[in-house]
């Protein structure tokens, strides 16, 4: 059974779908920290609701010091034993020293189809780029931002004035499915890419 970790920072809804489907039937992993870099993020009382152990280490505590925030942050994940760490809208960027401690072993979601539009302001810039569709890709964390080996893709149409807001709802939905259903194969050791 793998223990899956993960990192959020604010509302966590893809972290209450990773946890419910961790918590349903026969998964292969088990939720055993949810963390956030913001001790008010919305998502640590969804995650202690359902059972979950919680963490926060406020990262405006550590301005201009990215290292000791990491190692702070650090101490609960090490504690709490993750064979797998999932980024669940985590606002922060990570450090390659961050990262290759758990190399292999983390994965986030982001909302485009990757690797076009990594970063912010993803439905935006499809929409001004005059895209048919946007999407969310589930992908491996690697050093460099967004561009890990991608694990799966759902797509989605953009409507005819669609505002960025609009869209944004519609991926969210669709990363709800997206999300969990990578999570049950990563944690299987299917890394094979799925696209719905």
């Amino acid at each position: 059974m793998k223990r899956v970790a993960i990192l959020i920072s604010g509302g966590g809804s893809n972290m209450v779908r990773l946890v419910q489907d961790m918590q349903s039937g026969d998964h292969p992993a088990r939720p055993v920290l949810v963390a956030s870099n913001d001790p008010a993020a919305a998502g640590l009382a969804k995650a202690a609701a359902l059972g979950v152990p919680t963490a926060a280490v406020d990262h405006r505590a550590y301005r201009g010091d990215r290292a000791a925030f990491e190692a702070a942050l650090l101490e609960p994940l090490l504690d709490a034993r993750p064979d797998i760490l999932c980024l669940a809208g985590f606002m922060r960027i990570l450090t390659p020293g961050f990262i290759n401690r758990f190399d292999s072993r983390m994965i986030n979601i982001h909302p485009s189809l990757l690797p076009k539009y990594p970063g912010l302001h993803t439905h935006a810039r499809a929409i001004t780029a005059g895209d048919a569709e946007a999407g969310a890709t589930v992908h491996e964390v690697t050093t460099e931002l967004d561009s890990g080996p991608i694990l799966g893709q759902i797509r989605v149409p953009i409507k005819a004035g669609d505002t960025p807001d609009r869209l944004a709802a519609r991926v969210l939905e669709r990363e709800h499915r997206l999300y969990p259903l990578i999570l049950r194969r990563f944690a299987a050791g299917i890394r094979d890419r799925v696209d719905l």
